[in-house]
């Protein structure tokens, strides 16, 4: 069984930062790819940012310049620093992770239960 945990949210005043995290445990074999997506209120799931375990990254050009995705492999776990933090930034944040599984060589995606950012003065 495979877990995907998110902390790091909470509540920001609009210029601000935050670093989010996210862990991914249980019987893994190896993580491919691993994302950040969030959701605001009454809007579609949007992707952050990505990153592969060789470490290329990409983002949103809404993000661009103000947020930086990292990972550490050895810990299965997945960073994005959020910096200069807007309004527009207030939303669900949830990670994602392509990975195999050991136990049954399977490869999917999992996500995390997501934590909230809000950007507010």
């Amino acid at each position: 069984q495979v877990q995907l945990v998110e902390s790091g949210g909470g509540l920001v005043q609009p210029g601000g930062s935050l670093r989010l995290s996210c862990t991914a445990s249980g019987s893994i074999f190896t993580t491919y790819v691993m994302r950040w997506y969030r959701q605001a209120p009454g809007k579609q799931r949007e992707l952050v940012a990505s990153i592969t375990n060789g470490g290329s990254t990409n983002y949103a050009d809404f993000v661009k310049g103000r947020f930086t995705i990292s990972r550490n492999n050895a810990k299965n776990t997945v960073y994005l620093q959020m910096n200069s933090l807007k309004p527009e930034d207030t939303a669900g944040y949830c990670c994602n992770a392509d990975l195999i599984v050991s136990r049954t060589w399977s490869r999917a995606d999992y996500w995390g239960q997501g934590t909230q950012v809000t950007v507010s003065s």
